[in-house]
């Protein structure tokens, strides 16, 4: 009989065991998710998926490319996340395709349906629209779908997307707006450690989609004139710019915290 006791030198799980090749395998793969993210040339307009943030300096640093801070670039457990995301994407679109849904999700040349304004200084691009389907409600309707880490997918299904996460709300009623789909959105949620499929119509919000675009405009206008948006935080120390939990809302660090704190207003 082998002898699994403390010692033995037969333990599965000794605490002197080799790492193995799984860190040099994670590092090569970090390291070639940092420099494929640092080798995308950044966009020059103003993106949908921003437009709900609180800051409006924080969305025109984004606009304008502005470098980030010192360390403070998406570090490689976040780019995985966001890779993930995407092709959480696919795998709900084969799913609605299989329940019988007709989901368009691209052109025929394979562009994303979306799309352009102010001279292309502001954009969006959809995740899909289903045009029919086995399920009763109204046709065309634009689809949106986001993966999500358990509590964050809790508290959609608890309070609804509109209440519990107000930048896809946002984006949700600009891609209405602008592509002329105003039957209420399907928005899908995928839970990233189960599985699981949240699922809920989101109605066309005109006045949300207003007040976006408006928001839109004023970046672009203001970045024109070089003007430089107020910040949203009185001082540095809140969570619309370190991050975390404020008010039963969740906000992402600010990734230009330190140059924005350096200006006098």
């Amino acid at each position: 009989m082998i002898d699994l006791n403390h010692g033995s030198g037969f333990q599965y799980e000794r605490p002197d065991r080799a790492p193995g090749i799984g860190i040099a395998v994670n590092a090569a793969i970090d390291a070639a998710l940092i420099e494929r993210n640092r080798a995308e040339p950044p966009r020059h307009y103003v993106s949908t998926s921003g437009l709900g943030r609180e800051c409006l300096r924080q969305i025109q640093y984004d606009y304008l490319a502005v470098p980030k801070d010192e360390g403070r670039e998406f570090e490689s457990k976040t780019l995985r996340i966001f890779e993930a995301g995407h092709r959480a994407e696919d795998v709900v679109a084969a799913w609605l395709r299989a329940a019988g849904f007709d989901l368009r999700t691209a052109r025929s040349d394979g562009r994303q349906f979306g799309f352009s304004a102010l001279d292309g200084r502001f954009c969006g691009h959809i995740d899909g629209c289903l045009v029919g389907g086995p399920v009763a409600m109204a046709y065309p309707a634009l689809w949106e779908n986001k993966a999500l880490g358990a509590a964050s997918w809790k508290e959609v299904v608890k309070r609804g997307v509109v209440l519990a996460k107000p930048v896809y709300a946002a984006q949700i009623a600009l891609y209405q707006a602008y592509l002329e789909l105003p039957n209420p959105a399907l928005f899908t949620a995928l839970n990233r450690d189960t599985l699981e499929l949240h699922c809920e119509l989101v109605a066309f919000d005109a006045s949300l989609a207003q007040r976006a675009s408006d928001r839109a405009v004023q970046v672009v206008r203001a970045s024109e004139a070089e003007e430089l948006l107020p910040r949203a935080a009185m001082d540095r120390t809140s969570a619309v710019c370190r991050g975390g939990r404020s008010a039963g809302e969740w906000y992402p660090s600010c990734a230009w915290q330190d140059r924005c704190w350096r200006t006098a207003r």
